[in-house]
Formats: C-alpha cells, structure tokens, sequence
C-alpha cells in the first residue's frame, strides 16, 4: 500500500511551496512528516528495509521495483520545487488525498499491530479457558458436594418451616425424607454422643465418627429408598446384606473425599493452638481451617494445577479402605436407626375417632430361598418398606417424578472431558472414586492389574481416554415429545404403562376352584405390577438424568472396562448402551455438514432402526425403503403423535425419530448436503463373534456365512440355520415314529422353524450356549406363539428343535466348534490344577477369570448376624472351562472396539462404540467403514492362539497342552473389501 501511494506522488508532478512561502504551506509537508513519522514500515521487495522519513527530517528516496522514484534529485523538497507552474492549481488537492490515503493505511497497520499485541486465545478442550475452568469449578462440587447439598436443604426447609416460611405443601418424596430427617439424624448424632464415653468398645464407632450425622442421615435415607424402588428382587424388597453393604460403601466414599481435607484440619488447628492438646482444639478453628483448605483446593482448581491439588490429597490423605465387614457393620446400624424413628401415616380420611395410625415406614424379615437345582434352602434377612410408602409414590406420575428428582445421582456425565487414565485408580473423576476395571471382588484380578506396567497398558488407557473424550448433548425435540408420552402415560414408543395392572377382586371362598384361580391371578397382577414400578422408577431416573443435563451445551461419560476388556461408560443409567430411549435422547454435541455420502448414509440408517427385515436389504434397497417413505418421515418430524405415527412402527422408535426430524430438515433445506447432523450413525457386526472364531480359524465357509466376504447383499446367518434346520427336519419328518420317535417332533416343528425360532440360539452359540439353554429358548419361543396346549409336547418338541439347531451350527462352523473345543480343554487342564484361566489381550490387558468357590464369612451387626459371600482360593472349574471361550471372544472384540476409537480419532472423526456396533457421524461413515475393516485385518494378522498357547505353557509349565486346531486358508484381506462386514 505504501508503495502504491508513493508511486503515485512521484508520477504526478505536484509543487510544495517553499518554506518561506505564506504558513498555509507548510501544513502539508508537516503533516506528511508526521504521518510518516509515526509508522514503521519494513520492506518486503528485495529485502529492503523500507523508512519513508529520513534522519534529517525529509522524506527519503524510494525504490519501486527497480527504479527509484524521485531520481535525480537531491531531496524529495528539490522534486517537489521543480513541478511545472500550471500543476500548482491541482497540487494541494493531490497531497490531500495523499494524506487521507496516508492516514487510512497507517489507521490500519496500528490496527493489525493491536491485534498481534493481543495474546491468542487460550483453548481447552475446545472451549476457552475461562469457560473450561468455570465448568471445572462446576463438575468438582457436582462430585463433592451432592449428600451435602442434601443435608443443607433438608436443614433449610426444616428451619423455614419452624419460622412458618413454608407451607407443608411438599412433594411427596421430599416431605417423607423432611418427616425422617431430623429423628433419624438425632438417634445417630445420640450415637455419635454414646462412642465418646464408651471409646473402643463399638467396633463401627470410629468409622461412624468420620462423617456428620446430617449427611448419614441423607445418605441412608436416599440409598435405602432408592434399593427398595430399582430393586430387582421386588418393589418395596430388598435384602439386608445388600442394604448394609451399599449404605456403608456409600458413608465411606463420602469420607473418602473429604478425609484430606478433615486431615489438614486437624494439623492445622493443632499448630494454632500451640498451648493446648489436639483433642481440645475448638470448634470454631476446625470450622475456619476447613473453609481455608476448601478455598486452597478452590484456587489451585481455578488455576487448573490439578496436580498441586492430587498431591495435597495425597499430603493430607492417609485414608484406608474400610473393607466390607466395616461397611456392613456401619450400614446395618444405620438401617436399624432408620427403622426405629422412620414412621408413615395413613391420610388423614382413614382415621376413625381415635388416634392416628403412626407406624413405622420400614421393618426387617426374613425369607426363605430353595437353591437353584438342590433340596437346599436358605433363609436370609431382609428390609420391606411400607405399603403405604409405594401406595403414595404410585398414587400419580407426578410421585414418581418427584421420587427420581430427589434422589442424589452422585456419577452423572461429566461436563468436562474426563481426566486420562494413568492407573488402575487414577483417571476418569476428580474426586469420585473411579478404577479402570470393574473387577467386583476379584483379588487376583485387581492384583495383576495393580502390577501391570503402565506402559503395557497404555493402548488401552489410550482407547478409554478417546471414548471418553466424545461429547455428546441431549435431543431436546426427542426428550420434550418423551416428557409429553410419559406425562400421559406412557404405553407407546416401548414405555411401559403408568397405570398398574387392576388385581381382580376375591371370590368367595367356598368356590375352591375360583379361589384357586383368583389366587393365581392376583399373584400374576402383583407381580406384573411390581415390575411396572421398577420399569418406571428406571425411565423416571433416566429421563431426570436427561434433564438435568438437556441445558448444558455438553456433557461427557468415562469409560472403563470390565474384566474381559469391553468398555463401558460410567455413569449408570442415561447412556449409549442403554435402550432405544436413552439413545433417542443422545446425540453428538459436535454437528457435522451431511454432505452427499452422508444424506445416503442418513436414508440407510432409519431403513436400518426401522428393521423389519428391511435392514437385510442391499443398501441401495433401504435407500429406497426411505425415499418409498418421505411423507411418512415428514409427518413423523411435523406430527409426531397428532400425524400418522409412522416411526411407532419401527423397532426402534424414539431412535428412528430423531433421524426422521433429521431428514426432513436437510431435505427442506435449500442444500441438503449442507445441513448439520448430530445423529450417530450406526454400523454393527454381522452376528460379530461368529465373525471372530471365522477370522481365528481362516474359515471360508464361516466367513462367507457372516459377510467377512462381500456379497450383492448381507448375508444373514439365521436365515443359513433356520435352512439348514428346516432340511434336517425334512428327512427326519419321513422316518417312521415306530422306529425314530423324533419324526413325530419333526412333523410337529415344520411350520415353526424360521429365523426368530433359531436367532438366540445362534447368538449365544458363541458365548458358550448349552443344550439345556438352547432348549430353554426355543421352548420360550414355541409358548410365545401358543403352539402346543400341552406342556410335556411343548418340552420334547423343544429338545428335539435344540439339538438339530446345535447340529445345524457346528457343521456351518466347524472351524469356530474346533475353536471352542480346544479353548474349553485348555480351560479344564487349567483347571484341574486350581489355577484360574489368565491371558492378555492383543492391547495389552491382563485377564483373570474370576470364577472362584465363594466362602462365608459370619459378621455380627446390630440387626442380625449377616453372610458376606467372600472369594476362596478354589476355582469353579466346569465355570472355569465354560466361561473361557465366549470371555476370550469378548476380550477380542473389546480389542478391534478400542482399536478403532484411536485410529478414527487420529482421523479426526468423532466415534462412540457399543461393543459390536460403532458410531459416527454420516459424513464419516465411509472413512469409519474402512478403519475398522484395517484394523479387524491388523488384529487377526497376528498370532493370536499362538501367542496364547505360549503364554499358557509359560505360566504353566508342567502342563502338556493340546495342538492348536487346524486352520482353514480364507484371506483375511477380502474383509477389505466386504461390502456388508459391518453395516
């Protein structure tokens, strides 16, 4: 720009007056000098340093291009006195247009030097740094302070009410917890008092001594009322030794998080009263010191010096694991507290004239239990609420909203990315206890995981990391027409029925017959409408998860793995792998442009969530299924409940919506290939262990039969084995039933064998499937559809389609049967030696079976004396041996899962993964597509029963192992090129 403006003066001959001319004259050159003065300009052309006012205060000569301008000339003053007369006319003009191009250009060069004076701004996780740490401040009281945020509102309402600030209209819920809260916290502050005097001799005293008696009180009210309602034994049920144990597991992880802090402040209150002994430092110090160590922790938060803080825990922290036996012992007490001041009462219409019925709200049992498969029974202790209790959250959809809204969810997704796992207990949560594996009690397994190498471990911290790193959001059209089916009661989209099942009235008794029936009957409906609650109960829960987080711009959930390596989010109940609800309501919180592969990807996937067969078409024929469909889609989209309700129809409901609203504003859009999507699109395995033991054992047959080979459409394994069966059946059908008894069950079973008959049966083939269990499920199935009226022809006919099923796999799988043959003999030598079955998977992570003979060990409480079920250093070897070959194949696609979350990542693409089914976005399916066939290659081109044979003969020695199983010659590189391996 200079240059241009410059060029120009010297091409137009304009005349400055001298100095002595009259004052008006100077002005311009003055003020040339001072624009020009006030810029630095640093030349770009030749590498000339480019100053346009010269050390005596003139302008100096420049170089244009090549050529100077002002040539000949001692001073741009001698130029500009040697213009021609007639131009004097024009030249003030022409120098102020000069000087205003002047004053722009340098306007804009200390612009553009502000702008680089100012520091980039600093990005975190995608956002900026102020808002990361704002939403880290957020997510570390989200863990920390849940119970306490409990306890403080029960003691504010309890306080506004005593000043008569609040009216005793309360939600349900929330008035029973008010009415418990405070006699409860008095009997345990009472004991609080009691372990002072009698110091030692309470074995749960100094446990109970760490943590306030308002949040005890909190927490076992929250917990107990929310085992009774999920409780899988029964609504209103549970078993007194689970009770006791989750309750103390709870009090002690609330000590955990604040132990740290209460460490420090009894060492600093110690150093402030220098005079006086530990035990008698005051209240009020103890008080400040725990506001200054929140406020340090606070600061180092704010700063983001995560580890200044971690390190201060660990300074501070000299917590110990109570164990279970503490736990019980502590969480007994506490149940017995509640039951002995926890009271309900009847509404006040049921009263007669004489006092009201108080009683209390819970109350101890004992029930008995016939084993499984023996003439042993077992009698055990259990806690039971009230009738009036589940009667009055029943009542109405809004006592059910209001119990799931008061209960403390203390792992919610978090609102910022989890921190990476470093260790078997570092990583994931700040301050909420989190383990990489969820290893429920197995010694030997937390030992190995203990003392693996960090390096070793690394891929799969690394995979834990990515998938915990997807950001996701909620659906707000999907969670707002889920609110509005629920508040009106459910019963469609798969929501269960708010109302319960009407229990038929008792007849009179001397009908023994329909007194036997009514029996039956009134069993039947308690029983169905136990399990409606426990149903609604769970979608209350998740539906508050989803709207609590439905604000928030996005949210995140940790993974880690189970023992066999397949990963899993954290946060129980409103995730990805749950049911078709939870995934309506999620969906990725970063939206991508469609584009034209991703428009056709969008078409294939609600083909695919509408099934119906319609997702075993070629992929051109669901594209078509979905353009065949259009008025349909936009009617769902418009009118989802008002219009002709098309998405009910398909077996994914509230998943097929949200795609269906999807499509229809990208189809209305001016460029659909420009519209946003947010919707994860899904490619899952064809029946995917199957496609494992095909790649283990290089089975061509196999592999053809679970498209590890492309095909013109999908190869559908369940279909090959109905076929398969059905010809069986056939030639058994001709025999005579004189001589095979089996002809009769033949003929019986033509008519019913079709793909649904067999579909279980094949799943869970491979993990391990016996006869006994296939019978089971094609028995289910046969009573499903009311085929046979009589049982026992029900029961044989039912043997006889197991059998021929089995039959039908192992000669479509022979490979996979070899496979399985010698895992399980390999497993049983292991064994027999009381050894668990041990191996690492392809990344890296140790495995442990953790099938061991359970002992008992007696622990005496304050209720009764409690079994705690303790692992013994015998193995349960028929488990040991069946568990072996379905656990591996898990460990292995949990390996291919991982494998593909980093390398997408690396690729830029957003991905999530439900073991055999991956997501991303439809724009990036393509690139998907083709880094999970790579790495299923990569997986299967290493050695893998090799390497496991060697690992056993390493670990054990002394054991003669059989030959590896012979293999077949398939070329695993054609899953390349496999249309349908995953789709």
């Amino acid at each position: 720009m200079w240059r241009n403006i410059l060029g120009r003066a010297s091409l137009r001959k304009v005349k400055f007056l001298s100095d002595s001319s009259s004052s008006g004259t100077h002005y311009p050159v003055n003020r040339v000098r001072g624009i020009l003065s006030s810029v630095n300009l640093s030349g770009v052309r030749n590498g000339l340093s480019i100053n346009p006012v010269n050390e005596m205060g003139g302008l100096s000569s420049f170089r244009h291009g090549q050529c100077y301008v002002f040539e000949g000339y001692a001073t741009a003053a001698q130029a500009i006195d040697s213009t021609d007369p007639e131009d004097e006319s024009s030249g003030s003009d022409e120098v102020n247009e000069l000087i205003t191009e002047m004053e722009k250009e340098t306007e804009r060069i200390r612009k553009k030097a502000r702008l680089a004076a100012i520091p980039p701004k600093r990005v975190i996780a995608g956002m900026g740094a102020q808002k990361f740490y704002m939403l880290k401040q957020r997510q570390v009281k989200m863990e920390t302070e849940e119970w306490e945020r409990a306890a403080r509102e029960c003691r504010e309402i309890l306080a506004d009410m005593c000043e008569q600030k609040l009216a005793p209209n309360l939600p349900y819920m929330k008035s029973l917890f008010l009415g418990w809260f405070e006699p409860v916290r008095n009997a345990i502050q009472d004991d609080l008092d009691t372990f002072k005097i009698k110091k030692g001799k309470i074995p749960y005293a100094p446990f109970m001594e760490q943590l306030p008696a308002d949040k005890m009180a909190v927490i076992t009210m929250h917990k107990m009322m929310g085992l009774l309602m999920t409780n899988a034994e029964g609504v209103g049920i549970v078993k007194l030794v689970n009770a006791a144990t989750q309750i103390g597991e709870a009090v002690e992880q609330e000590v955990r998080i604040n132990s740290f802090l209460q460490k420090k402040n009894k060492k600093n209150a110690t150093d402030k009263t220098i005079n006086t002994e530990a035990e008698n430092v005051s209240e009020e110090i103890v008080a400040k010191e725990t506001e200054k160590a929140r406020k340090q922790v606070t600061v180092l938060m704010e700063k983001n010096k995560l580890r200044q803080v971690k390190a201060l825990v660990r300074k501070h922290d000299s917590f110990k694991p109570w164990g279970q036996e503490a736990q019980v012992k502590v969480g007994a007490r506490l149940i017995q507290l509640l039951m002995e001041n926890a009271y309900i009462q009847p509404p006040a219409e049921q009263f007669d004239d004489g006092p009201p019925d108080i009683r209390p709200a819970f109350k101890q049992n004992f029930r008995t239990v016939t084993l499984e498969n023996t003439k042993t029974s077992r009698r055990y202790g259990c806690i039971e609420c009230d009738p009036l209790v589940l009667k009055g959250l029943d009542k109405s959809v809004s006592r059910i909203v209001d119990y799931a809204r008061h209960m403390v969810i203390p792992y919610l997704p978090m609102l910022i990315p989890p921190q990476n796992w470093t260790g078997y207990d570092q990583g994931a949560h700040f301050f909420l206890p989190s383990y990489v594996m969820r290893t429920h009690g197995a010694k030997q397994q937390r030992t190995v995981m203990k003392r693996t190498p960090k390096e070793q471990l690394e891929p799969v911290y690394e995979a834990l990391d990515t998938l915990g790193n997807t950001k996701w959001k909620i659906n707000k059209k999907v969670l707002s027409l889920v609110d509005r089916i629920w508040a009106n009661g459910g019963r469609i989209g798969g929501l269960v029925d708010r109302e319960d099942v009407p229990i038929p009235e008792e007849p009179e008794r001397e009908d023994q017959e329909k007194f036997k029936n009514w029996r039956w009957e009134s069993k039947k409906a308690i029983k169905q409408n136990n399990e409606r609650h426990s149903q609604r109960c769970d979608i209350e829960l998740k539906l508050e998860v989803a709207r609590k987080m439905k604000d928030e711009e996005g949210f995140y959930y940790p993974h880690n793995v189970d023992f066999r390596g397949r990963a899993y989010p954290i946060h129980p109940y409103l995730n990805h792998l749950g049911s078709d609800l939870c995934r309506g309501i999620l969906e990725f919180c970063e939206g991508k442009p469609l584009g034209k592969s991703g428009l056709r990807w969008l078409k294939i996937h609600i083909a695919n969530l509408y099934a119906g067969g319609v997702d075993k078409l070629a992929y051109e024929d669901r594209i078509a299924f979905t353009e065949s469909h259009l008025e349909d889609i936009f009617d769902s989209s418009d009118r989802p409940l008002e219009g002709k309700r098309w998405w009910l129809n398909a077996e994914d409901p509230f998943q097929c919506l949200a795609a269906c609203i999807n499509l229809s504003e990208a189809l209305r859009s001016p460029f659909p290939e420009a519209a946003i999507s947010h919707i994860p699109i899904h490619q899952d395995g064809s029946c995917n262990g199957l496609q494992h033991y095909a790649a283990l054992g290089r089975d061509k047959l196999g592999a053809d039969a679970v498209n590890l080979v492309t095909g013109e459409k999908p190869a559908d394994v369940y279909t090959e084995i109905a076929a398969r069966v059905l010809k069986i059946m056939q030639q058994d059908a001709e025999e005579d039933p004189e001589t095979f008894p089996n002809a009769t069950y033949a003929k019986l079973m033509l008519d019913q064998v079709d793909r649904k008959l067999v579909k279980q049966t094949v799943m869970t083939s491979v993990y391990g499937v016996t006869y006994s269990g296939a019978r089971d499920q094609i028995k289910k199935r046969l009573k499903e559809r009311g085929t046979f009226e009589d049982d026992s022809l029900t029961f044989h006919a039912s043997c006889y389609a197991a059998k021929i099923t089995l039959k039908a796999l192992e000669e479509m799988f022979e490979a996979a049967r070899a496979i399985k043959s010698w895992f399980g003999d390999c497993a049983k030598i292991i064994a027999s030696e009381n050894n668990a079955v041990c191996w690492t998977t392809p990344l890296g992570l140790p495995v442990v079976q953790p099938y061991r003979k359970p002992g008992r060990h007696l622990v005496k409480t304050t209720l009764q004396v409690l079994t705690l079920s303790r692992e013994t250093d015998k193995v349960m070897a028929r488990r040991q041996m069946t568990a072996f070959a379905p656990n591996f194949i898990h460990s292995l696609d949990g390996s291919h899962m991982m494998m593909t979350a980093v390398a997408c990542n690396r690729a830029g693409l957003s991905f999530a993964g439900v073991h055999d089914s991956f997501w991303t976005h439809a724009c990036d399916v393509d690139v998907m597509n083709t880094i999970l066939r790579e790495k299923f290659v990569e997986l299967y081109e290493k050695p893998i029963l090799e390497n496991l044979l060697e690992s056993f003969q390493k670990s054990f020695p002394d054991i003669s192992f059989p030959p590896l199983p012979e293999r077949g010659d398939f070329d695993l590189r054609k899953v390349l090129e496999s249309t349908y391996f995953f789709n």
